[in-house]
């Protein structure tokens, strides 16, 4: 690749990497204040929404995976669903027909307080995005996925 457009790309990366962490920060903080609005701690609250996040892409995840995706030990994991479970924020069915297999459920509640906080920001949300193409916006989500991808494997390749 060409020196100059090596360093445009550079430059362009870095001003986007820049616009991702800004956004990362504002997801953390919404996260957090999520988690003060449903009186959870911020880690409760984050499998929470991973749970919640799981089932509406008609993918549940089990204790071992959301322990992963949340970077929890499997004990720290067990407590916290105990704690959920107790609320009545999750629910821990064996829906497989490998009975071992516990599938995790946000409770019935879950969706409609999610709604309840998010739901002005998706609604600004949409605004925003009404003002792009859906062309652009479909590039947009290829790129995103695709950066989800360079890093996922980075973290693969990296996992020491």
């Amino acid at each position: 690749m060409e020196e100059a457009v090596r360093d445009g790309v550079a430059e362009q990366r870095e001003r986007l990497m820049e616009s991702l962490r800004i956004y990362g920060g504002h997801y953390a903080q919404l996260s957090r204040r999520f988690a003060a609005w449903l009186g959870l701690h911020s880690t409760d609250a984050t499998a929470v929404l991973e749970i919640a996040a799981a089932e509406e892409r008609g993918a549940p995840l089990s204790p071992a995976r959301l322990s992963e995706r949340i970077s929890l030990s499997t004990g720290a994991t067990t407590a916290l669903l105990n704690r959920l479970e107790s609320a009545g924020h999750i629910t821990r069915a064996r829906e497989h027909s490998d009975r071992r297999i516990v599938t995790l459920r946000s409770g019935a509640h879950i969706q409609e307080r999610a709604d309840e906080f998010f739901g002005p920001l998706a609604h600004r949300l949409d605004a925003v995005m009404s003002h792009y193409p859906p062309e652009l916006l479909a590039r947009f989500e290829a790129f995103m996925a695709d950066l989800n991808a360079a890093m996922n494997g980075h973290l693969a390749d990296d996992d020491r």
